[in-house]
This record gives structure tokens, C-alpha cells and sequence, in this order.
């Protein structure tokens, strides 16, 4: 089985947005606006901590994956694509995690 990759679901996430009808719980949430995705991308977040704090590998897989997949239709909803979130993250590898922070501190 070729492996899925986070692409993939971005992929997935921008065709189902494409297409109409009641078959899509990714039109749906859209549908419903940012703040309404913002909203499930914050209970997911919360669900994941919770299962984390409660060192529950399985759930915390589970729900990993629903937060990763509400993000994502959360991005979506504010029209800024995954790359966007790639290229953010690419330049903050250009210095340490704590010379990046102190830096946007400054701003």
C-alpha cells in the first residue's frame, strides 16, 4: 500500500471542498464557515490533549489524525494552502527554536 501522506489529505480536502452535495462532511464543515471550522479544529485539538494526558496511544492516534484533518479544512476555509504552512516552517529551520521564538517576540 503506497504510503498517505499529508498532501494527500490536503489533496482529498480541496477536491471534496470542490464538489456540491450532502455526500461530503468536508463541504459541510466549509459550508459552515472559518469560524465553525475553527471551532471543531479546537474541540479535535482539546480531544488530542486529553487522550495524550491520558497516555491512551490508541486514542491519541485517533485523534491526531482528526486534528490533522480539521486543520486542514480549517486552512482551507481561510484560503491559505498547506505550502504556506510549509514555507513558515522552513524558514524558522534556519535558526534554533529559541532564537526563532525571541524573534517574533521582537516584532
Amino acid at each position: 500500500m503506497p504510503r498517505f501522506t499529508i498532501h494527500d489529505l490536503a489533496a482529498t480536502i480541496d477536491a471534496r471542498a470542490a464538489s456540491g452535495g450532502e455526500a461530503s462532511y468536508t463541504r459541510k464543515l466549509l459550508d459552515k464557515g472559518p469560524e465553525h471550522c475553527a471551532k471543531k479544529f479546537g474541540e479535535e485539538a482539546v480531544e488530542t490533549v486529553i487522550a495524550a494526558v491520558e497516555n491512551d496511544r490508541d486514542h491519541l492516534i485517533a485523534e491526531g489524525a482528526d486534528v490533522m484533518f480539521h486543520f486542514l479544512v480549517l486552512l482551507k476555509a481561510r484560503g491559505v494552502k498547506f505550502q504556506d504552512i510549509e514555507d513558515a516552517l522552513a524558514q524558522r529551520t534556519t535558526m534554533s527554536g529559541l532564537e526563532e521564538k525571541a524573534a517574533r517576540n521582537r516584532e
